[in-house]
């Protein structure tokens, strides 16, 4: 529970800028559903990676 806490607002972060970036730069190129599904695929990528790389509960005894 305590990783969803990051990987959540990281998700979310990842997703707006992307958008920002996507609509600033090719605005006029690609249709808003592709770059939805693109910052979708952004945010979904980054909220795994943040998910295994920050630990989840450190007060636990390691064997």
């Amino acid at each position: 529970m305590k990783r969803l806490k990051i990987v959540i607002p990281i998700s979310i972060i990842v997703f707006i800028f992307a958008i920002r970036i996507l609509d600033q730069n090719y605005g006029e190129d690609i249709t808003i559903g592709i770059r939805t599904l693109i910052a979708l695929g952004g945010a979904l990528f980054s909220g795994v990676i943040s998910y295994f790389l920050f630990p989840g509960n450190q007060n636990q005894k390691q064997h």
